[in-house]
């Protein structure tokens, strides 16, 4: 068609147009996911702070009631503190996702995965922070937890950013979204 195009003095405008319209979209995608990463860092960060300087040695503070309260604990593992003598692997599983979105950000046309992406970026940031700059040792430091629901495990906000984008990407995937931006129904 292109060379049909070319013989009869037709320019291919659709190749044309659709690369320099692409790949702005698609800075403009990583600059969203980015944004939301450092968001999600930045607060997870001040908030830990906040809570090492004020709650940690203190008593908890009660939110609502016996259903939410803010408790520093220092977490060596993962989710409800299990694989406390893993720490180290936990380290390398955070700077490998970490790897694996900026490789993706260059695919990156989707404005949904940017969030999602963003969200997990920032989180695995936060506790990857607390791995390599808290105590007892780098890569093997303790995570700062606060957010402490009645009969669940005690969290913090890079956890939540975490599970919020984990949530957004099964959601994307479901409703056939891909991050290159492409939707296809299966």
């Amino acid at each position: 068609m292109a060379e049909a195009e070319r013989i009869i003095g037709t320019p291919d405008v659709d190749d044309e147009a659709a690369a320099p319209a692409e790949k702005p979209q698609g800075r403009r995608r990583v600059v969203a996911l980015f944004a939301v990463a450092l968001v999600a860092y930045l607060l997870d960060l001040v908030s830990k702070i906040i809570v090492v300087e004020k709650l940690e040695h203190h008593a908890p503070i009660e939110i609502i009631g016996d259903l939410l309260k803010f408790e520093a604990v220092r977490n060596p593992g993962a989710a409800f503190g299990m694989g406390e003598a893993f720490t180290i692997i936990f380290t390398f599983i955070a700077a490998s996702v970490i790897v694996v979105i900026i490789r993706l950000a260059r695919k990156l046309y989707s404005l949904p995965w940017a969030i999602a992406l963003g969200l997990l970026l920032g989180g695995a940031l936060g506790n990857l922070t607390d791995r390599i700059f808290r105590s007892p040792g780098v890569f093997e430091g303790a995570v700062v937890d606060f957010i402490a629901p009645a009969h669940f495990a005690v969290f913090n906000l890079a956890d939540s950013a975490i599970v919020c984008g984990g949530v957004l990407i099964v959601l994307l995937s479901f409703r056939g979204l891909d991050p290159d931006g492409t939707v296809h129904k299966d």
